[in-house]
């Protein structure tokens, strides 16, 4: 039985109030991450993908299974849709932020660019079930499946490519390096948006007076349980919006509720960049997009009313293939890596963006 909707002004509040309560929560998750990965010796990369990506994605997670199990189909697939779109905007954001150059150039990282086609070949799976709304395994589409196993293999090629380049970015005067984020010094061909161990030592035990292991550990779950308590909270209060305004729950998920569930990432994102590390904070965003991708396919598994495709309608289609496109447009720029300080892609990518919500908004 689907939960009675809140009122227009308390759900508005709502959602105010957690997107407050997602940020500073965000910032305090970074910190504690960051030296739980040096304590444990899992490096940055291992450590932020499994501490810091998997935390910071709760609020996502619980909207999507909360729209899933309220019987929205548009929303629930709207909102990781919604996420890998807006936070591809962001890096468009950030490059006015890195004045130095344009920031995929600066960035360069051939990690981030088989990232950024994984992400690409991922978002044509569900355009594909799109197209074959009947086939069903149980309640769910066969090709949802396709999704983790396409997320599997990617790792495994970003290992693989980690290990044994094959190409390599031409080094230029902007060019960042990969592992302490300065111009023009380095090495580039490395990203810390890869997961795999480091070589780095283990940091040294607790120090008097800081906080020991434990406690930073029961830190993270405590944060962990009030993000994911935020996220359930917005996923409430847009489908009470989505009720209250009659607006098509597709448009709200893919805007509203996703620009308030991926505020974490805006945070890191525009913090690494200010500080210097542009392949880490660009390969967060890129690999947080291909992550985000397996919520679709936890959209499908939660929503039990049938083929979250083919009830989603047009609108979920229209946001697929203008994510697609933005994903497409954000590939190309990677691989352009132009020196002007906006490229073609800085540009186009939030025109697009605005593009696809008048779409969806008309149909």
């Amino acid at each position: 039985m689907t939960a009675a909707p809140w009122p227009l002004l308390p759900s508005t509040l709502a959602l105010a109030a957690m997107a407050v309560v997602i940020v500073v929560a965000g910032v305090r998750l970074t910190r504690i991450a960051d030296t739980l990965a040096d304590r444990t010796g899992l490096g940055e990369a291992v450590g932020g993908a499994l501490l810091l990506g998997a935390v910071t994605s709760l609020p996502g997670n619980v909207t999507v299974v909360t729209g899933a199990l309220g019987g929205d189909a548009g929303f629930a697939l709207a909102n990781p849709l919604g996420g890998i779109a807006l936070q591809t905007v962001w890096l468009a954001i950030a490059d006015l932020v890195y004045r130095r150059a344009n920031l995929e150039h600066a960035a360069a990282s051939l990690q981030n660019v088989l990232q950024a086609v994984l992400l690409s070949a991922m978002l044509a799976v569900p355009v594909l079930a799109y197209a074959t709304p009947t086939l069903t395994l149980g309640w769910i589409h066969p090709l949802t499946l396709l999704i983790p196993a396409l997320y599997g293999y990617g790792l495994v090629l970003l290992r693989q490519m980690q290990r044994d380049p094959m190409w390599e970015p031409t080094r230029t005067a902007q060019t960042a390096d990969a592992d302490t984020g300065n111009a023009g010094a380095g090495n580039a061909g490395d990203s810390d948006a890869a997961a795999g161990p480091t070589a780095e030592e283990p940091a040294a035990p607790d120090r008097d007076g800081a906080p020991s292991t434990a406690r930073l550990w029961a830190a993270l779950a405590g944060l962990g349980l009030l993000v994911g308590t935020a996220g359930w909270v917005v996923g409430r209060a847009g489908l009470s919006v989505v009720a209250a305004t009659g607006l098509d729950g597709g448009v709200i998920g893919f805007t509203l509720t996703t620009a308030i569930s991926s505020l974490p990432e805006l945070v890191v994102l525009v913090t690494a960049v200010r500080l210097g590390h542009l392949t880490l904070g660009v390969g967060n965003i890129i690999g947080g997009n291909v992550f985000d991708m397996l919520m679709v396919a936890l959209a499908d598994v939660t929503y039990l009313r049938g083929s979250l495709y083919s009830d989603a309608g047009p609108t979920g289609l229209v946001l697929l293939g203008g994510t697609l496109l933005m994903s497409a447009t954000l590939s190309a720029g990677l691989v352009m890596r132009e020196r002007r300080w906006i490229g073609f892609e800085g540009v186009s990518i939030p025109a697009i963006y605005l593009g696809v919500i008048a779409l969806a908004v008309w149909t």
